[in-house]
């Protein structure tokens, strides 16, 4: 009589974790016209005027300032392209990104 092996069947969860969130920071500096980072904050970030003005005097008062929360790529993609429209124009504006907590 031959001998039967019956593996037992196992299941494996695969889990999926979310990609980790990254903030958008504005650096304020004394050089950049307020309306240029308004007008900025308001094309590249889809922000109304009020939402610009007050992340433009958040940045202004306080030195830095969280304009938006994305995936790593997107918010790196977002302050590098908010980066370079400033530098095109000849001024020193800053966005940098920072993994969030």
């Amino acid at each position: 009589m031959p001998d039967t092996v019956v593996k037992p069947k196992t299941r494996t969860k695969t889990k999926v974790e979310r990609p980790r969130l990254h903030k958008v920071i504005l650096v304020n500096d004394d050089y950049t016209p307020r309306e240029f980072v308004v007008t900025i904050l308001k094309g590249e970030f889809r922000m109304t005027d009020d939402q610009a003005y007050k992340v433009m005097l958040t940045a202004h008062q306080r030195g830095v300032c969280v304009v938006a929360v994305f995936t790593w790529d997107v918010a790196e993609t977002k302050a590098t392209r908010a980066t370079d429209a400033g530098r095109a124009k000849g001024y020193p504006l800053l966005f940098t990104t920072e993994p969030e907590e």
